[in-house]
């Protein structure tokens, strides 16, 4: 892909991805990505905001032939699917300089071995001049790095927001076209990414509020033209209250479990709880992580191997543990052969998350009435609770 001009002498550079399907090991990538990079040509300076993945460096500097002079090289975010292909960078343009957080300094350095002499650190708050273009940088400390910052472009008020506001796509339009997916996929990405930092993530949105943004330019997926599409959904994720939602990762190994999550599906529904359960021998964690973001109440359906839960169970629970959502319950149900410490161990998993416990529900073997009139009780209890909460 060739550079593409934003506005007069605004770039977007970078590399899309149209067949990544992992991020980290970890994280699903359905639709790809993109690794966005920025350049801004002022009347006196130049600046290229991020680079690109160490798998993309080559694109990148074929977009930059033609360029004559960098002065300075923005580094948002030390990981290296922005700050890969700097060395490269530095290479071409030894005259450079980067600017970042004092933080980042000794990331870079530990991450790509830079010099320690390429460094320009900015205060938050502090800005650039490019000539007729100026720079204004803000530090968004755990978003989603203890490093990271933003750009604001005064004049034409773009904010080039890195990991903030991105969405994991890759896609041709430059900017955004399917408001429904790019909602759904940037969803994904507060949920893997951001979620675990939302009470931090809430200031610094609030760090932003007063700037006027035309648009917001991430280091991933598409340009948001109209900025209110993901500010409102962040505050939505963020400061919003959990919405009328049980989300039930389960699994099943020999369909006792599977008969109570499956009645407790209908109890729920039945009382006007809307329900998500994830049969975790199939789940997309994304999607998991997704539903999450809005979870009212998670129950853990766990059949016990040995004496603990099934270990795709435990791993839900360590996953929710991590990202933190802001449920405010979190049931157990499931079965057992002879006995165990289902219970108590899938509890420690989730010492993070700031919920109630409700009654367990366990049968032995495959349920019986008593257990099913236990999942009734469970049921109407989850949704007393979301109804005294006035829950959506």
């Amino acid at each position: 892909m060739l550079k593409r001009q934003i506005k007069e002498r605004i770039y977007w550079l970078g590399g899309i991805d149209w067949d990544r399907r992992l991020f980290d090991s970890l994280i699903p990538l359905p639709d790809g990505t993109s690794y966005n990079a920025y350049l801004i040509e002022g009347s006196e300076k130049t600046a290229l905001l991020d680079t690109v993945d160490p798998t993309k460096t080559e694109i990148l500097l074929q977009q930059l032939s033609g360029v004559q002079k960098i002065d300075y090289i923005v580094s948002h975010h030390a990981e290296q699917d922005h700050s890969g292909a700097i060395p490269q960078v530095l290479e071409r343009y030894p005259e450079a300089k980067v600017v970042v957080t004092p933080k980042a300094v000794g990331m870079l350095i530990d991450h790509l071995h830079l010099p320690e002499n390429v460094f320009i650190t900015v205060q938050d708050g502090e800005t650039l001049s490019l000539g007729d273009k100026t720079l204004k940088f803000y530090h968004t400390p755990w978003v989603h790095w203890p490093e990271t910052m933003v750009t604001y472009l005064e004049e034409d008020q773009i904010l080039f927001s890195c990991d903030f506001y991105g969405s994991h796509i890759a896609a041709a339009d430059l900017y955004v076209t399917d408001e429904g997916r790019v909602y759904e996929a940037a969803k994904r990405y507060y949920a893997e990414i951001m979620m675990p930092f939302r009470t931090i993530i809430e200031k610094n949105i609030n760090k932003l509020k007063g700037l006027e943004i035309r648009m917001i330019a991430p280091s991933h997926g598409q340009i948001y033209d109209r900025p209110a599409l993901i500010m409102d959904a962040y505050r939505d994720w963020v400061m919003g209250p959990p919405h009328n939602i049980a989300v039930i990762p389960y699994i099943s190994m020999h369909g006792s479990t599977q008969k109570l999550v499956d009645h407790l599906v209908s109890a729920l529904v039945k009382n006007g709880v809307r329900v998500e359960p994830f049969n975790l021998a199939v789940t997309d964690i994304g999607k998991l992580a997704m539903a999450l973001v809005d979870a009212g109440t998670i129950v853990l359906g766990a059949p016990t191997v040995l004496t603990g839960p099934h270990p795709l169970v435990a791993y839900a629970a360590v996953l929710a543990n991590a990202l933190r959502p802001k449920a405010k319950y979190v049931a157990i149900t499931g079965s057992y052969g002879w006995g165990g410490k289902t219970v108590d161990i899938l509890t420690q998993l989730i010492s993070n998350l700031k919920v109630e416990v409700l009654e367990p529900v366990l049968c032995k073997g495959m349920p019986r009435e008593e257990d099913y009139q236990a999942i009734e009780r469970l049921a109407a209890e989850i949704a007393g609770k979301h109804r005294d909460n006035g829950w959506q």
